[in-house]
């Protein structure tokens, strides 16, 4: 299998709608099943973001990851990362592959010295990939988001460019 990361495009917007209409993804983030498709649309235009998708064989875009920076002028060094890869595609290494490269750019062309994310506690697969990727645990959001029925936890994990010197 071939991965190529590359920037969206708006010819890529059905392939992430496509990603976002699943539930399996959909329950790993804070958004409700059936999400209304302009609001993808919105999220990936944004001015303040940056996205990448994961072209597989030159064909299908299978994975888009997301930075987000703030408009605050004393926050620019730092950006929120959303990330979601195609259901049939989960453990093939398109989100390390997207991943490794959006640290990338983060680290040498964007200048950004924090990204940091939210992640279900239960997500055990993406944990384990932020901390091998960098991602330390800064906190727990005790029954922060409505999941399957029930209140769950979120952690917040963060990564420091790892040249940074304060």
């Amino acid at each position: 299998m071939d991965i190529k990361i590359r920037h969206l495009d708006k010819a890529d917007l059905p392939a992430i709608r496509e990603i976002y209409r699943y539930p399996s993804v959909l329950e790993n983030t804070s958004q409700t099943p059936y999400i209304n498709p302009e609001f993808i649309d919105v999220i990936c235009e944004r001015e303040s973001s940056y996205n990448l998708v994961a072209e597989v064989d030159d064909a299908k875009v299978l994975g888009h990851v997301s930075i987000m920076t703030s408009n605050k002028m004393r926050m620019k060094h730092a950006a929120t990362l959303m990330i979601a890869v195609h259901p049939d595609a989960h453990g093939r290494g398109i989100g390390k592959a997207l991943l490794a490269e959006m640290l990338n750019q983060a680290d040498n062309w964007l200048n950004l010295v924090r990204l940091d994310l939210e992640v279900h506690k239960d997500n055990e697969a993406a944990i384990t990939l932020y901390q091998k990727l960098g991602f330390e645990i800064e906190g727990e959001k005790r029954f922060s988001v409505f999941k399957d029925g029930k209140l769950s936890n979120l952690l917040l994990m963060a990564r420091i460019r790892p040249n940074f010197k304060q």
